[in-house]
Formats: structure tokens, sequence, C-alpha cells
């Protein structure tokens, strides 16, 4: 994960220990004008599976349902147009406070999902984020 600079320093002043960090840390992410996820691939995935389990990550965190359908589109648009995501494939997820979700696959621009980058936030932060490890690390990078 990557956000701004503001981001960052609003978390600088937050103790690894202190329970509300993660809640700050959720708060300054979908408040910074960019975060960007990076999902790099270590084994190959088809675009199907890859499409369908992010989406349905997404899903029961957001109330647009046609936005989670559109974000499951655009992966597997990106993912099929390499025949699948093998070793190395890099999804890149730009998430943007006016709530689109960017897609790109190996640099390239797919498009964009309208207002779900609360929800695709969630999916790494909130409190059943899909890589507990992922939410330990951020805490640990962005906090003092």
């Amino acid at each position: 994960m990557y956000s701004d600079k503001e981001t960052k320093d609003s978390m600088s002043s937050t103790a690894k220990d202190d329970k509300g960090a993660m809640s700050k840390l959720r708060d300054s992410v979908v408040s910074a004008n960019a975060t960007t996820f990076l999902l790099k691939m270590n084994f190959k995935v088809g675009a199907e599976k890859m499409a369908g389990a992010i989406a349905d990550s997404v899903s029961p965190r957001a109330s647009d349902k046609a936005s989670v359908e559109a974000l499951k589109k655009l992966i597997l648009d990106g993912v099929s147009s390499k025949g699948a995501a093998t070793p190395g494939t890099i999804l890149k997820f730009d998430c943007s406070s006016s709530g689109d979700v960017r897609v790109s696959v190996d640099g390239v621009e797919i498009g964009s999902a309208p207002g779900i980058q609360q929800a695709f936030c969630d999916v790494f932060l909130d409190d059943k984020a899909v890589s507990p490890k992922f939410r330990e690390s951020c805490i640990e990078e962005c906090c003092s």
C-alpha cells in the first residue's frame, strides 16, 4: 500500500500500540487524495478466479453492487489479456478521494470502477481484512 505524504504525516504521531491506530489509518487512507494497492502474483491464477476473489471481498463492504461488477469486469479484462495472472503479474489499484478505483495490470490501465474506494480499502484495512499481517505491517510502517 502506498499513500500520500499527508496520510503518513497524520499517522506519524500515533503510537503503534494505540488501540485506535487502525481506525485512524483507515480514515486517513479513505480521505487521502490517492492510495495505491499493489498485488504482485507469486503463482498462476486464472482471470475469472482472480476477478471473482477480489470482487467477492469487496461486495459485502459495498452498497453499489453495479460498481463491484464493474471492478470485477476490469480485473477480468486486464488479466484475460494475458491469459492468467502468472507469477510476476502486477495488479495496481489506485483509490482516489473521489471514490473511484482505477485498475491497471502490468502497467496497462484498464479503467475505473466508481464509488467503491472505501469498500476496496476496507478489504485490506477493516476488522475482517483479508490479511491481518498486512494490517499489522501498515501500522508498523505508519505509526511511531
